[in-house]
């Protein structure tokens, strides 16, 4: 029998490891309505809420919600697939929120990449920029993470790999076939 792992969020899975990203998505009544990613090696909860301490957290991306509504849905069939081959069993109730959104260390780097790719970008380019992402290979996806994670990998490092990573996803669009198209294309 296959053992189905209890995760939280996006395959988040504290007893296996706290090395985690946290995606907090602010309400639409909030005055700020940037989408904030962070990366966290430990599960700080106090009233049901994360507790982001400053000195260890790392800021990884900032980025306006109207990008965000653009790349999530995407995101989070993308995650799903994956959470549900790997017998993780948040896979049908994974969705976005506003507040907390815990991602699996792996899953996060992919998510980075993406926003990576559009953060400075038009609005008109981020679907090309979602169709190379789903085009990339996982590990290639990690790799570019690592790659730019260590020369550019602060929330406001925006040169050097985060270019590149930027023109290569965004002004680059892949052949598309008529089996490639995805239903979130709406094609």
């Amino acid at each position: 029998m296959i053992q189905v792992r209890k995760a939280i969020g996006f395959g988040f899975i504290p007893e296996e490891d706290e090395h985690h990203f946290l995606v907090k998505i602010p309400r639409a009544t909030s005055k700020d309505k940037n989408v904030r990613i962070y990366e966290r090696f430990t599960w700080q909860e106090y009233d049901n809420k994360q507790v982001i301490n400053l000195m260890k957290d790392k800021l990884k991306a900032e980025i306006p919600k109207e990008k965000w509504d653009v790349i999530s849905k995407p995101l989070e069939l993308e995650f799903k697939a994956r959470l549900k081959e790997n017998n993780i069993a948040v896979y049908r109730q994974a969705k976005w929120k506003v507040g907390d959104n815990p991602v699996d260390r792996l899953l996060g780097k992919e998510l980075l990449l993406l926003v990576w790719s559009i953060e400075d970008c038009q609005t008109n380019v981020i679907n090309t920029a979602i169709r190379n992402w789903l085009g990339l290979d996982i590990a290639e996806r990690w790799w570019l993470y690592t790659m730019t994670n260590a020369a550019t990998g602060g929330a406001y490092d925006r040169n050097g790999w985060r270019r590149a990573i930027k023109y290569a996803l965004s002004e680059n669009p892949i052949e598309e076939t008529e089996d490639s198209q995805m239903d979130w294309f709406g094609v």
